[in-house]
């Protein structure tokens, strides 16, 4: 890749999106091989994006062309789907990529959460941000759980973003979406597993961000939980990433895992957005 474009990102971004990138390429090796501690190594040879990338970036690209409109959004998470056939979809949702005129199936599910990051980057205010969530879940998500799921998460990214402290996201997101965010890790850990519904996963991916000391930290403790790794995070990450800076060594080493369309998708939205 030409060096100019390493500068111009570098330029432009140490937060936003890229946490949701980084947390699920980190996450991708774990998530069949469960691991119930903070050490491993963040990167290795099998290390790479998943649906959770292709979707994030899916989301950021209707963003950049019409938030306005459903039918964008929809052409968008089928047109990158399709592109990326073996990212690793549920099976109802890769149903719903080969149908032609496809309606939501009533999912509860992480994808809402997972690929809602942009939401929360775009919008001037959480009311925005919380209409945007909404969207970009019903399409396939609209079982409320799942709806749940994608605004918890695109809420604690705006306040986040925003300045707001933990103890005070900690309590909207409680109040607001019903989750028990009291538990610490050390008490999720143990007997915690694989678990991909939203009321099953997402909780327990904000608690990652809020024990953490930094980016890093976050992404640890969502592997270290032995559950649905890439997923969780990148759930994490895309909340901790609104919060701290991602380091550079993590930065550069998650773009390299991008081919050339989804790092100009990237580029395109932090360009237009940030």
């Amino acid at each position: 890749m030409a060096l100019f474009l390493y500068v111009k990102i570098k330029l432009i971004f140490m937060k936003g999106i890229i946490g949701a990138i980084s947390g699920d390429v980190i996450g991708s090796v774990y998530e069949h091989r469960p691991i119930k501690t903070k050490e491993f190594d963040l990167f290795s040879y099998y290390s790479q994006f998943t649906d959770d990338t292709v979707m994030t970036l899916a989301i950021a690209k209707w963003l950049c062309e019409d938030k306005n409109s459903k039918d964008v959004l929809i052409k968008n998470l089928k047109n990158f789907g399709n592109a990326y056939p073996n990212a690793g979809y549920g099976s109802r949702f890769y149903d719903w990529l080969n149908q032609d005129s496809p309606e939501p199936y009533g999912s509860w599910a992480n994808g809402s959460a997972m690929r809602v990051s942009p939401c929360a980057w775009v919008a001037d205010s959480l009311e925005e941000a919380q209409d945007l969530a909404k969207t970009s879940a019903i399409v396939t998500h609209n079982h409320s759980d799942g709806v749940i799921g994608a605004l918890a998460t695109s809420d604690a990214i705006y306040l986040a973003r925003t300045c707001t402290d933990k103890d005070e996201i900690k309590e909207h997101i409680e109040g607001n979406y019903g989750y028990n965010l009291s538990l610490s890790l050390s008490e999720i850990r143990p007997s915690y597993k694989f678990d991909i519904s939203c009321k099953g996963s997402v909780p327990e991916s904000i608690i990652c961000f809020l024990e953490a000391d930094d980016f890093e930290d976050a992404v640890r403790n969502a592997v270290s939980l032995g559950g649905d790794a890439d997923t969780q995070a990148a759930i994490a990450g895309s909340i901790a990433s609104a919060y701290w800076d991602v380091p550079d060594d993590i930065y550069y080493e998650t773009i390299e895992y991008l081919d050339h369309f989804l790092l100009g998708v990237l580029v395109d939205f932090e360009e237009k957005f940030m």
